[in-house]
């Protein structure tokens, strides 16, 4: 009998486990109507995740530009 947690699925559905470890992920999942129901709760969750896109706010870019100009301006005048 398997003891696998939904902790243990992340790895496998990226196939970071060992092949033996696979096997028995993949047998526990056909038998284990729970772990392959969260299984699939993980997949769709991935699935999601691809459809994200991330970006940073104008406020944190301007932030940004803003500090590496007065960076150069500074280095620039102490150079002189």
């Amino acid at each position: 009998m398997h003891s696998f947690k939904q902790m243990d699925l992340l790895p496998y559905m990226y196939g970071e486990v060992s092949t033996k470890q696979s096997n028995a992920i993949r047998i526990a999942l056909e038998t284990d109507w729970e772990l392959r129901e969260q299984y699939q709760e993980l997949l769709d969750a991935q699935k999601g995740l691809e459809k994200i896109s991330l970006s940073p706010r104008k406020k944190t870019i301007d932030f940004i530009l803003d500090y590496a100009n007065s960076s150069v301006k500074a280095a620039y005048s102490t150079e002189g």
